[in-house]
């Protein structure tokens, strides 16, 4: 069964751009943060694509949901994901949109989704309002999350870091959100999050940015004492496991994150066979990024196909061999109507 844990999907009544033309965001720096793209808002050509690709089914969030603080457009996405699903049985899945600074609304928005509309997991971005996903403020959304059993998705920020260096060439995008990824998630290892929670279910988009490729980096850096950091209050933070463990046994990784929406089979496994490679199968699961990253239908019937051709991990990525990890009632989710209001149990 394949199960696209990336594909993006924003309400008629939010989609920002030119009818008919894919354009992009800029922000107030003038550089681009955000595709406008109106198959966004069409799930007609989601499902097409979907057949074309052999997906079963994909699991849906919004841009303008990743990092939003007004609870009335948290709920409206919430309701028009949860009207796809019900629409499109079998096909899609929702996430929790919340605004994750406010503890007592997103606590009850969450609840919301688990109950009332039967979400398995939240978005959230890289990082929220200019805070560090770490952020005291962010406890209580983590605890409410693994309190309810709902898997994270983390998604770059929905804007480009402010970093002057990047004000050209499309750098915010290319490269600076990878980096956010990967820095969210050596902040929440060395927060020591994961180990407070010990149920926590966190699924990083883009291979966390690539952060396999940095590990023996990352975990070189984690010997404090001989890099002078272990008296640091900032800097001399380490989880109680060694930080390969959480990379490799508790944090769950989609393998999109590579572009081009024309080279979709030669880019696509190019990424993800790296990929395959730095981190372990069992905690990769298959997304398209669709349709942001590739938009033709057989672009990603290719880049299905050529994840197929990586050998035994890419066949089993491209099965769904992990789906069921986050999703613990997935088939069953899948194969039979759940009317409103109901969760399966």
């Amino acid at each position: 069964m394949l199960i696209d844990f990336q594909q993006h999907y924003t309400p008629p009544e939010l989609l920002k751009g030119e009818p008919g033309r894919v354009t992009v965001d800029l922000d107030r720096d003038g550089n681009p943060h955000y595709l406008l793209n109106p198959l966004l808002a069409d799930l007609a050509a989601h499902l097409r694509m979907m057949d074309a690709s052999g997906i079963d089914a994909g699991v849906l969030t919004c841009g303008a949901g990743f990092d939003q603080p007004d609870i009335a457009i948290c709920r409206l996405i919430n309701d028009r994901l949860r009207e796809a699903e019900l629409a499109h049985h079998g096909r899609f899945i929702g996430l929790a949109h919340v605004p994750a600074l406010k503890p007592a609304e997103a606590a009850a928005e969450l609840k919301r989704c688990v109950v009332e509309l039967g979400f398995p997991g939240a978005v959230v971005a890289s990082e929220l309002q200019d805070l560090p996903l770490d952020a005291e403020d962010v406890r209580p959304f983590w605890k409410t999350c693994a309190d309810l059993n709902l898997y994270v998705f983390i998604h770059p920020l929905p804007r480009v870091i402010r970093w002057a260096r990047m004000n050209a060439d499309d750098l915010g995008r290319m490269l600076g959100w990878e980096f956010s990824l990967m820095t969210a998630a050596v902040r929440l290892v060395n927060s020591r999050l994961l180990d407070d929670l010990p149920s926590l279910k966190i699924l990083f988009s883009h291979f966390a940015g690539g952060i396999g490729r940095y590990r023996g980096r990352i975990c070189g850096f984690q010997a404090r004492e001989q890099f002078g950091t272990a008296q640091l209050p900032r800097h001399g933070r380490r989880p109680r496991q060694p930080f390969g463990h959480y990379l490799d046994q508790r944090l769950y990784y989609d393998i999109a994150g590579w572009a081009g929406p024309d080279r979709a089979a030669e880019y696509g496994q190019h990424w993800v066979r790296f990929g395959l490679e730095e981190l372990p199968l069992s905690q990769l699961v298959f997304a398209s990024d669709y349709p942001q990253a590739v938009r033709h239908p057989g672009q990603v019937a290719a880049y299905v196909e050529a994840v197929r051709g990586l050998g035994d991990g890419g066949r089993a990525v491209a099965g769904g061999a992990n789906a069921e990890k986050l999703i613990p009632d997935l088939k069953r989710r899948l194969a039979a109507p759940v009317p409103a209001g109901k969760v399966p149990a």
